[in-house]
C-alpha cells in the first residue's frame, strides 16, 4: 500500500507531462485558429494593395482562417513597413515588402531607419512588375515615345514617383543619364494617388508598372508608350521596350513578397511558407494574375531575402543618381 502511494504521485505527475507535451504539440498544429492581417504599405488600389486582395482569398483557402489585407500608407511606405517589423512575431501579421522602394530607404545616408533587412524574415516572394511609361489619350504634344523623348530634351516634363529611390523615381533619373530628357519627379504616397494625380492632368507623365495600368491601357483610357524591360510585356505585345526606341537600356521593375517578423516559430513561419507555395500554384489563381496583367514570379523565402539583400547593393550602386 506503502509503495502504491509512492508511485501514484509520480504517475500522476508523468500524466500531466504527457497531457501537457500533448496540449503544447495541438497548439502548434492550431496555427492558424483565428485571421491574419496583411499589411500593405501604400493606399488601396494601387497595385500591392491589388496584388494582396488577389492573393488573399487563395491563402484563405489553404489557411483555413480569414486572411484581411490592411492598408497602412505614410512615409513612402515606411510607415507600413516599421509596423510590421514591430508587430507580435506570432504569424497573426504579416505583410509585403516593396523593392527597390525598401532598399532605396536603406540606403539613403540622410533617413535613419529604425529597422532593417534582418527585422523581417521572407514568406515568399509573390511578383516582379517591370515599369510602364504611360501618357494620356488626349495628349497633344507627343503620341509615342520617341516623340516623348525628343520633346523631353528641350522641355522640362513632371512624372510620378512613389518614393525617393523608388522603382518609378529611378525610371525618371535613368531617362535623363541615358537619353538627356528634362524629367522631373514628383512624390506620391502610393500608385492609386500619383495615377489620380495624372489622370486629372496634374502630372505629365505616369510611370508605374505594367501590372498597375494593365487595364487603364486595355480599356484604351491610357497609352503607355514604352515598358522598362529587356524584351516586350506578354501583357503589352504591341508596346516597345525603351531599347527598341532609342538604343539605351533602362531597366526596372518592382518586386512585392510576403515577410513576417524576424522572431515568428519555425513551425508558423513553415505553415505561411507552405501556404503561400499552394496558394500561387492554384491554376485558378494563376488565371486570375493574368488577367489582370500581373507578371506572378514566385520565389521561396530564402531565394526571396537573396533577392533584397541583392537589390540593396544594387541600390549603392546607382546612389550617384539619386545625389547620394
Amino acid at each position: 500500500m506503502t509503495t502504491v502511494k509512492k508511485i501514484a504521485p509520480v504517475l500522476a505527475a508523468a500524466s500531466l507531462g504527457l497531457a501537457g507535451l500533448f496540449a503544447t504539440q495541438t497548439a502548434l498544429a492550431a496555427f492558424p485558429d483565428k485571421p491574419i492581417n496583411v499589411i500593405v504599405a501604400y493606399s488601396a488600389g494601387g497595385g500591392t494593395d491589388t496584388t494582396a486582395r488577389t492573393l488573399a482569398p487563395f491563402l484563405e483557402k489553404v489557411l483555413k482562417v480569414p486572411v484581411n489585407v490592411v492598408n497602412r500608407p505614410g512615409g513612402s511606405g515606411w510607415v507600413g513597413w516599421v509596423g510590421l517589423a514591430n508587430a507580435k512575431p506570432d504569424g497573426y501579421t504579416i505583410g509585403y515588402l516593396n523593392s527597390p522602394n525598401i532598399a532605396s530607404g536603406l540606403v539613403n545616408p540622410a533617413m535613419e531607419r529604425p529597422v532593417k533587412l534582418d527585422d523581417f524574415v521572407a514568406i515568399g516572394n509573390q511578383v516582379s512588375d517591370p515599369g510602364a511609361i504611360v501618357i494620356r489619350k488626349d495628349e497633344k504634344r507627343f503620341s509615342n515615345f520617341k516623340e516623348l523623348v525628343e520633346y523631353a530634351k528641350t522641355h522640362e516634363l513632371t512624372t510620378t514617383a512613389t518614393g525617393v529611390g523608388g522603382d518609378d523615381h529611378l525610371v525618371t533619373l535613368k531617362l535623363n543619364k541615358e537619353l538627356g530628357t528634362q524629367f522631373r519627379a514628383i512624390q506620391f504616397e502610393g500608385t492609386a494617388d500619383s495615377r489620380t494625380a495624372f489622370l486629372g492632368g496634374h502630372v505629365d507623365i505616369l510611370m508605374t508598372s505594367v501590372g498597375e495600368v494593365y487595364t487603364l491601357n486595355d480599356n484604351g483610357q491610357v497609352n503607355v508608350v514604352a515598358v522598362t524591360a529587356r524584351k516586350r510585356s506578354p501583357f503589352m505585345k504591341d508596346v516597345p521596350t525603351v531599347q527598341d526606341v532609342t538604343s539605351k537600356t533602362v531597366i526596372s521593375a518592382s518586386t512585392r513578397g510576403l515577410v513576417a517578423p524576424k522572431a515568428i516559430s519555425a513551425d508558423n513561419l513553415k505553415t505561411l511558407r507552405d501556404a503561400m507555395q499552394t496558394a500561387v500554384n492554384d491554376p485558378d489563381y494563376q488565371a486570375k494574375m493574368k488577367s489582370l496583367g500581373i507578371g506572378a514570379d514566385y520565389m521561396a523565402g530564402p531565394e526571396y531575402m537573396s533577392a533584397l539583400k541583392k537589390d540593396v547593393e544594387d541600390i549603392k550602386g546607382v546612389s550617384d543618381l539619386i545625389g547620394w
